[in-house]
């Protein structure tokens, strides 16, 4: 079988995140504009390639206050900063409905190798004949890698923000009209 192109479904797909506050809850978040490539050879994922571009400015945690924070030079910087992008290097199979994914990621213009942990939801046909995909990921990287540094110390010991950024990526993808069928 032949690397395929998949379109990514913004609308039944997501970037989230969370991250320790207070050293005692999580705040969840997401990106809600973001984009992408997705090729994918199923006899050999080798073949197969993904590449993200993530709207800094999207970020969403549902508080305005926050959101314009984490905006700022003291985490993603969009100013200086735009984009958020991720870019396979090499994709393998762990088992029957799992894979791989290694790639870089790049926040604040510093970029890291991450690995994500992808299970594989399947393949369906959609009432209208689209052949579609789906995939679930995970993978968690430390903040202060990508120079976002700012805390603040607590005055009963540990600090307000945690330095572990789990990340969960839920994604349907469709081929495009003329390849379905």
């Amino acid at each position: 079988m032949a690397t395929e192109h998949w379109d990514f479904d913004p609308v039944h797909s997501s970037i989230n995140f969370w991250v320790r506050h207070l050293m005692v809850s999580k705040v969840h978040g997401r990106f809600s504009d973001w984009s992408g490539t997705l090729e994918l050879d199923d006899a050999d994922p080798s073949k197969s390639r993904i590449a993200v571009s993530i709207d800094a400015k999207s970020i969403d945690t549902r508080d305005e206050k926050r959101d314009g924070h984490l905006r700022s030079p003291d985490f993603l910087d969009v100013e200086n900063h735009p984009t958020l992008t991720f870019a396979s290097t090499a994709i393998e199979r762990n088992g029957d409905d799992r894979l791989q994914v290694h790639g870089n990621l790049t926040i604040r213009g510093t970029s890291r190798p991450v690995v994500l942990d992808v299970e594989i939801g399947g393949r369906a046909k959609d009432p209208w004949g689209s052949e579609r995909i789906g995939f679930s990921a995970t993978a968690a990287i430390d903040r202060k890698d990508y120079g976002l540094q700012w805390n603040m110390a607590l005055e009963t010991g540990g600090v307000l923000v945690g330095d572990k950024v789990n990340i969960t990526i839920e994604v349907e993808a469709a081929k495009p009209a003329a390849a379905a069928g």
